[in-house]
């Protein structure tokens, strides 16, 4: 009698212990995901031409255009698994992250990481470009569960993790998640590239907390930048943890509003 019960209990909880462990599968849902990426930043600079989900649910990732040559950030740090020319992505970059996310950055002009790299969060690894299957300048971004596959399977809408995403919206690199919190004050300029950021909401607010992005240009220095915002080389260097002047072309900077 005590063997019956025993395979008895058995026969009738194992269901419900396989029914857990897929309730609480290896893919993480919606809520998860804002978990997962609550700090990662948006990889560029431009302005959102298309969304997830698009062109009869083909279009697995989000567009954004600006100018040839836009630098392009890692949304966070990790592992570059990929990097490579292909017909299709052009120029592309594959990021895998320690969340067992995996993220795309295709359409480039230039690559500046290689397979194997370590990358730090906001690290520039690349430039836009027009390469592969593209029809104008700009980096498509996808966010995959665990890898990125041919048939893109594991294909997540990048919106779980980076806020927002509608077309026309206006988006800077290295700004965390476009949330109502954060108002983003300004316009992506041709020739300036730069955008204001205010955090309204937040109740220890300050002057302090306030900065424009300035993505650098040809011939233009830490000295040369501090001059044209009224602030100095040290407190830039502050600002962006730099540990020298050296700074490059298409890199992002910090730059303090007073």
């Amino acid at each position: 009698m005590g063997i019956f019960i025993r395979r008895l209990l058995v026969c009738g909880l194992f269901p419900i212990f396989l029914s857990l462990f897929c309730i609480d599968g290896k893919h993480p849902k919606a809520e998860d995901l804002n978990v997962l990426t609550d700090d990662w930043i948006w990889p560029t600079d431009g302005k959102i031409t298309d969304v997830y989900g698009t062109r009869h649910g083909t279009h697995k990732g989000i567009d954004i255009a600006a100018e040839p040559q836009t630098a392009i950030y890692a949304v966070d740090a990790g592992i570059v698994s990929k990097s490579y020319y292909s017909d299709t992505y052009g120029h592309v970059i594959f990021i895998k992250h320690q969340n067992n996310l995996e993220t795309v950055y295709a359409h480039l002009s230039k690559r500046n990481v290689s397979e194997g790299q370590s990358v730090h969060q906001g690290e520039l690894i690349g430039q836009m470009g027009n390469t592969g299957d593209s029809s104008g300048v700009h980096l498509h971004f996808e966010v995959h569960e665990e890898e990125w596959t041919y048939s893109k399977e594991n294909a997540i809408d990048p919106e779980e993790a980076l806020g927002s995403t509608k077309v026309g919206q206006l988006v800077y690199a290295n700004e965390k998640k476009f949330e109502d919190s954060i108002e983003t004050v300004g316009r992506l300029s041709v020739n300036q590239k730069m955008a204001t950021k205010k955090y309204l909401n937040n109740p220890h607010h300050s002057k302090k907390d306030e900065y424009r992005m300035h993505i650098i240009q040809s011939g233009e220095t830490l000295w040369s930048i501090s001059k044209t915002y009224n602030t100095s080389v040290e407190r830039l260097m502050e600002m962006n943890r730099l540990s020298d002047d050296v700074i490059a072309e298409g890199q992002t900077l910090k730059v303090g509003v007073d």
